[in-house]
């Protein structure tokens, strides 16, 4: 854990109990990226960001990510493992506007950072959606006639977010799935974001038991505790269980 001292975790994972998804998402990306303002980092592509996120969580605990979910069918858990730096070396987000045209409708667009969907998770549940076409659609048209962002169909909006995917691969990442009990496919999302999220909770919970245990058998303070290597951290705790 080189990039953010254990302490400093604590404290990001302190600090995100009482986040919502997008709070927390941002404290990860702070360690991610310590020099950068929120500004900064609310205002980059959300490939970018899970990018980095990626790279925090090989660092952290190493590349090698495994996803289970429950078969939509049968009782079946699918379970998939691949390694993070697949996607870390993926295409970097395009650069300028994305456009799309169908139908007689065309429009331009940008992809969508943190900072937009923190305004539509801040927004009523109804109007999330539109919130974050209007923050990133740059202009829209039907049949050469200007219209508001909240009018864009369905099917053209299918079709920004394929080319969204598209352009931005990190930011929509899904694993095709085949259940191995009733062969069902499954399209499953990785939201890398809140898998660090569970894993860095599991790791501080596990952490702050350590320096519970050693704490109360020699009275070391949590500093002294944390400022320990792991493998002599692991040895102390043998004692005290052979105790």
């Amino acid at each position: 854990m080189e990039r953010a001292g254990q302490a400093a975790l604590l404290a990001t994972w302190e600090a995100g109990l009482t986040a919502g998804r997008t709070g927390r998402a941002l404290l990860l990306h702070t360690v991610a990226r310590p020099g950068a303002g929120t500004a900064e980092l609310l205002a980059v592509p959300l490939g970018e960001r899970d990018a980095a996120l990626f790279g925090l969580r090989t660092e952290l605990f190493g590349e090698r990510l495994t996803l289970r979910i429950g078969c939509p069918d049968c009782p079946e858990e699918l379970e998939v493992a691949f390694d993070a730096g697949q996607l870390i070396g993926a295409a970097p987000p395009a650069t300028g506007p994305l456009r799309v045209e169908l139908d007689g409708w065309r429009v331009a667009f940008r992809p969508a950072t943190p900072g937009d969907l923190a305004a539509a998770e801040q927004a009523p549940a109804d109007r999330a959606r539109a919130v974050l076409l209007e923050r990133c659609v740059l202009s829209a048209e039907h049949a050469g006639e200007p219209v508001a962002a909240r009018q864009l169909p369905e099917p053209v909006q299918r079709r920004m977010a394929e080319a969204a995917a598209a352009a931005d691969p990190c930011a929509d990442v899904r694993l095709n799935l085949s259940c191995p009990a009733c062969g069902r496919p499954t399209l499953a999302e990785l939201d890398i974001a809140s898998y660090l999220w569970e894993e860095l909770d599991d790791w501080a919970r596990t952490t702050l038991l350590d320096v519970h245990l050693l704490a109360t058998a020699y009275g070391w303070s949590e500093p002294e505790i944390l400022a320990l290597s792991p493998l002599r951290r692991r040895y102390y705790l043998e004692l005290c269980a052979d105790a």
